[in-house]
């Protein structure tokens, strides 16, 4: 982990990383235009954490982003991007030291004119190799809306188990409250 908290070292792996179609490689400050452009469109940002208002404010916080991001490439075109924040599992004070940076919350945004095609699960997937076997870490998680449904299949096609169901205990920017899905992964499961 570097300086700043949660953020992987990305320096443990060759980038760019190319799966059978897609180049992945850690974000740039000049993919953030790019970015912009697909998490703006209300379809897309419908399901994120945050909706950008206007293409400054998203440029003023992409410095913090940048760190835990990922970008997804088809040929030169930026079509997705995926976060990787590292995390210390829960533990006991007497072991605290085993528990620090052990794990990992994964997510990932696409440009809707790519959806459909298996990019997500690829770049996930390829992803997922680079937290357990260039990381060694041992366990990852991932959250959605439970209407979300994309996502939660997404999970699942990777072998992710549903961990939790939490009753409307998400708000949405829309006014109202969802519930919530945990999907999780071990490393020894991922390997298998």
């Amino acid at each position: 982990m570097d300086e700043l908290t949660g953020v992987p070292h990305w320096d443990r792996a060759s980038w760019p990383r190319t799966t059978e179609r897609l180049t992945l490689r850690p974000a740039v400050d000049a993919d953030a235009e790019a970015m912009f452009a697909y998490r703006s469109l209300p379809e897309v940002a419908r399901w994120m954490t945050w909706q950008p208002p206007d293409l400054e404010s998203w440029l003023a916080a992409f410095d913090k982003r940048r760190p835990y991001t990922a970008t997804v490439l088809l040929g030169d075109e930026l079509i997705g991007d995926l976060y990787l924040k590292t995390e210390n599992a829960w533990s006991q004070t007497e072991v605290r030291d085993q528990a620090k940076d052990v794990s990992a919350e994964i997510g990932w945004c696409l440009a809707p004119e790519h959806e459909g095609r298996g990019y997500a699960t690829e770049a996930v997937r390829d992803l997922l190799s680079f937290v357990f076997d260039g990381l060694g870490l041992r366990r990852v998680h991932a959250e959605c809306f439970a209407v979300n449904e994309p996502s939660w299949r997404l999970m699942e096609r990777l072998g992710m188990r549903r961990e939790a169901h939490t009753v409307k205990d998400a708000l949405h920017r829309d006014g109202r409250w969802y519930d919530g899905l945990t999907y999780a992964l071990l490393a020894e499961e991922w390997r298998t």
